[in-house]
C-alpha cells in the first residue's frame, strides 16, 4: 500500500468565493427583493398613474452604485437609475450617511431621473457599520408645479415652467421623515394629497429592499454577497460581449425627424453606429440643436433608449444591469436634442424616446436584418385637470394613451402597445372614470392606422373622453403627427397621430402636436387617436391566409 503521507493536501473551497450555484440563487433573490419593491410601491401608491398605470421601477444597487438588478417596469427609467449613487456620494460625505436615511431626487441636470415628475427615493444598506449596497425607486407623480397642469408639457421653453427641481437631498433622517422637504414638495403640487401617499409609499418600497438585502446579507455573508454581485454583472458583460462579437464589423447610419409644435418645423436625429473591436459605438453627431419645447431627451433617456433597444436586438435575456452595457459607448454633441444643457426643458422626453428608440433600431437591425422592424406609432400624453363636481377636490390625471408597434420581416407589429422604451400601461376605464369626472364612450383599436405590407403594422389606440364637469382644462403632447412612421421594403407608412374636441361635430376642433390647458366645457369630447406602426413589404405579397384573416377581424 502507499506511503498516505505522501498524497496531496484536498483542496478546500475558497470560503468567500461563491460558486455559480450560489451566484445564481443570490442574484435571484436580489431580482426578486427589487420586483418586491415594486409591487410594495404599486399597491400602496395613492395615484391612479402609480398605483394603476404602473408608471414606476424599482432596482437594487452595489455600494459602488453600478445597477444590479431592477424590475421589469419601465424601460426608460433604466438610464434615470444609472449615476444616481455617484450624484449623492459627490453631494454627501459618506461619513455622514447613516442607517435609516433616504434621499429624493428629480432634477435630470442634477442628478435625478430623466424629466421632473419622475421622484428618484434612494436608500443605502448597511452592515457593521458601512455601506454596502443601495435600492431605490422611482415613480412618475402626477403633478409637481410648473406652468402646466400635470408638470409635463411640449409647450415648456425651459425646464424652470416645468416644476419643482431637487438635487439630491436627504428625505430621511436615522429614521425619521424629513418633513421640510416633504412640506417644499407638497406646497408646489396641485394635488399635495396625491404627493404625500405617493412619497411614503416609495418610502415603504425602500424599507421592504433594506430587510431583503440585510436578511440575504446576514444568511451568505458579505464577502459572498458582494462577490456574487460582481459575478453576476460579469456574467451580463459576457453575455453581451458574445452577442456583439458575432456582429459584421462596419459603419452603419439612420435617422428620423420629431414633428415640433413649430408648423412645419422637424428636427433631425441622427444616428451613427460603428462595430469594431468587440465593442458597439453610438455616435449622434448630426442631430439637431436642442429645442426650445420640452421634447429633448437629456443624457439618462439617451443612455435607457440605446441600452434598451440594444438588449432587445442582441440578449433579450440578458439581465438589465450595468454589466450588461460595458460594452457600449455612446457619444452625442453638447447642445443636441440629445445631450441637452441647462435650462433647456425635457418633460416630453418619452415621446421623443420612441422616435429615437426607431433610430437606434434602424441603424442596429442594417447589422442583424432578420431582427429588424418597421418604425412604431408612439403614445399619446393628455393631461386633463380641473374640479371634481363630485366632490370640490382639483384633479390631476395624467394619462398616456398606447399606440402601434412596426411590422417585422417574419410577423405582424401589434396592436395597441408601448413601443420599445416606454412600458406603463393604459389607465383601465373604470379606475379612470371613479377617480376623474369623465366618461370614457369608446375605446377601440384605431382601424386602417397601421401600415400595409406583407406584413402590417400595429394600430394605435382611439379613446373619446366624455367632459363631466366645469371649467376642466387639457394639455397635449403627441409625436408622429406630422412624421409618420415610415414603412419598409415597400410597406406603408403608419397613420398620423390626431388630437381632436367633438370629432364630426359642426363645432369640431383639430388641435396640434403640443397644446397647452386646451378649455373643455361639460358634454364636450376629446378623442385621442395615437399613431400606428408602419408596415413591412408588399401588400400585394401577403400571404392569403393572413389577407383572409383580416377580412373575418375587420381589419
Amino acid at each position: 500500500m502507499a506511503d498516505q503521507t505522501d498524497a496531496p493536501d484536498p483542496i478546500t473551497p475558497d470560503p468567500i468565493t461563491p460558486d455559480p450555484i450560489t451566484t445564481e440563487v443570490v442574484s435571484r433573490h436580489v431580482l426578486a427583493a427589487a420586483a418586491e419593491m415594486g409591487i410594495v410601491l404599486m399597491r400602496t401608491a395613492f395615484s391612479p398613474n402609480i398605483k394603476e398605470r404602473n408608471d414606476c421601477s424599482t432596482a437594487v444597487f452595489n455600494a459602488r452604485g453600478d445597477v444590479v438588478a431592477q424590475a421589469e417596469h419601465i424601460a426608460i427609467h433604466l438610464g434615470s437609475m444609472i449615476g444616481a449613487i455617484e450624484h449623492i456620494t459627490a453631494r454627501y460625505d459618506l461619513s455622514g450617511i447613516g442607517p435609516g436615511d433616504m434621499f429624493v431626487a428629480n432634477d435630470p441636470y442634477n442628478g435625478g431621473g430623466s424629466h421632473l415628475p419622475d421622484l428618484n427615493v434612494i436608500a443605502p444598506v448597511f452592515h457593521d457599520g458601512r455601506i454596502v449596497a443601495y435600492v431605490a425607486n422611482i415613480a412618475h407623480h402626477a403633478d409637481v408645479g410648473g406652468m402646466v397642469p400635470g408638470s409635463e408639457a411640449a409647450v415648456c421653453e425651459t425646464i424652470f415652467q416645468e416644476g419643482l427641481r431637487l438635487p439630491p437631498v436627504r428625505l430621511v433622517r436615522d429614521g425619521v421623515v424629513n418633513r421640510d422637504v416633504i412640506d417644499i414638495i407638497l406646497l408646489n403640487s396641485r394635488t399635495p394629497d396625491e404627493r404625500r401617499g405617493d412619497l411614503n409609499a416609495q418610502i415603504a418600497a425602500n424599507h421592504v429592499g433594506i430587510r431583503s438585502m440585510t436578511g440575504l446579507i446576514e444568511r451568505y455573508g458579505l464577502d459572498v454577497f458582494e462577490r456574487a454581485l460582481d459575478a453576476y454583472l460579469d456574467f451580463s458583460a459576457r453575455r453581451m460581449e458574445a452577442a456583439v462579437a458575432n456582429l459584421p464589423e462596419g459603419r452603419y447610419e439612420a435617422e428620423d425627424f420629431l414633428s415640433s409644435g413649430t408648423a412645419g418645423v422637424e428636427a433631425r436625429l441622427a444616428c451613427a453606429l460603428t462595430i469594431a473591436d468587440g465593442r458597439m459605438k453610438f455616435d449622434f453627431a448630426g442631430t439637431a440643436p436642442q429645442l426650445n419645447e420640452a421634447r429633448n431627451i437629456p443624457h439618462q433617456a439617451l443612455l435607457a433608449t440605446v441600452y434598451t433597444v440594444a438588449k432587445a436586438l442582441l440578449d433579450p435575456g440578458a439581465p438589465a444591469n450595468s454589466g450588461a452595457f460595458r460594452v457600449i459607448d455612446i457619444a452625442a454633441p453638447s447642445g443636441c436634442i440629445v445631450q441637452p444643457t441647462p435650462p433647456a426643458p425635457v418633460g416630453a422626453r418619452s415621446l421623443s424616446c420612441g422616435v429615437l428608440s426607431d433610430v437606434v433600431l434602424a441603424a442596429l437591425s442594417q447589422a442583424i436584418p432578420a431582427k429588424g422592424m418597421a418604425r412604431c406609432g408612439p403614445h399619446g400624453l393628455l393631461l386633463l385637470s380641473g374640479t371634481d363636481p363630485r366632490n370640490g377636490r382639483y384633479f390631476v390625471n395624467y394619462e398616456t394613451v398606447a399606440g402601434g408597434l412596426g411590422a417585422l420581416p417574419h410577423r405582424d407589429g401589434l396592436d395597441a402597445v408601448r413601443t420599445l422604451t416606454s412600458g406603463s400601461a393604459n389607465l383601465p376605464v373604470e379606475a379612470l372614470e371613479h377617480d376623474f369626472p369623465v366618461r370614457v364612450e369608446r375605446y377601440a383599436l384605431r382601424d386602417g392606422s397601421g401600415g400595409a405590407g406583407r406584413h402590417r403594422g400595429g394600430r394605435g389606440v382611439l379613446r373619446d373622453y366624455r367632459i363631466l364637469g366645469d371649467a376642466m382644462t387639457v394639455s397635449l403632447t403627441g409625436e408622429r403627427q406630422r412624421v409618420p412612421a415610415r414603412g419598409v421594403d415597400g410597406g406603408a407608412d403608419g397613420s398620423l397621430g390626431e388630437f381632436v374636441i367633438n370629432p364630426g361635430a359642426p363645432d369640431e376642433i383639430i388641435l396640434g402636436a403640443a397644446v397647452k390647458e386646451a378649455p373643455l366645457p361639460r358634454g364636450s369630447v376629446l378623442r385621442v387617436g395615437t399613431p400606428g406602426g408602419a408596415g413591412w413589404g408588399d401588400s400585394s405579397r401577403r400571404a392569403p391566409a393572413l389577407v383572409e384573416k383580416d377580412k373575418r377581424e375587420g381589419r
